[in-house]
């Protein structure tokens, strides 16, 4: 046989083979996918859930708000798991003028020897 006959023989059959997968793919109903649950798990008596809730409600107005921000504080000291009190404290007025302006170092004279 002819080895260019027996190559389009085996096209011929591959293409026909891929048209009646397909066919059948066709003909079958697609699968009933479940519903993934949406269900929240939040503990009882914790109200820091539905304080955030009311902040991301609030928009803008709760940037100014002081329970916000202590809402937010303790937020970020769950998630991070940080223990020192004054590590996320709500930022006021007086916590920029507290800390010590970084010193930048002073230049050095090339004065010529």
């Amino acid at each position: 046989m002819d080895s260019k006959v027996l190559a389009r023989t085996g096209a011929a059959v591959f293409v026909g083979l891929a048209v009646a997968m397909t066919l059948v793919q066709l003909r079958e109903e697609p699968a009933v996918r479940p519903e993934a649950a949406t269900s929240i798990w939040e503990p009882d008596g914790d109200p820091l859930p539905a304080q955030l809730r009311a902040c991301a409600q609030m928009g803008e107005l709760a940037l100014s708000s002081p329970d916000c921000r202590a809402a937010w504080a303790e937020k970020r000291r769950r998630f991070f798991g940080v223990e020192h009190p004054d590590a996320y404290a709500p930022v006021g007025e007086n916590s920029l003028t507290s800390a010590p302006a970084p010193q930048s170092p002073a230049p050095q004279s090339r004065g010529e020897n």
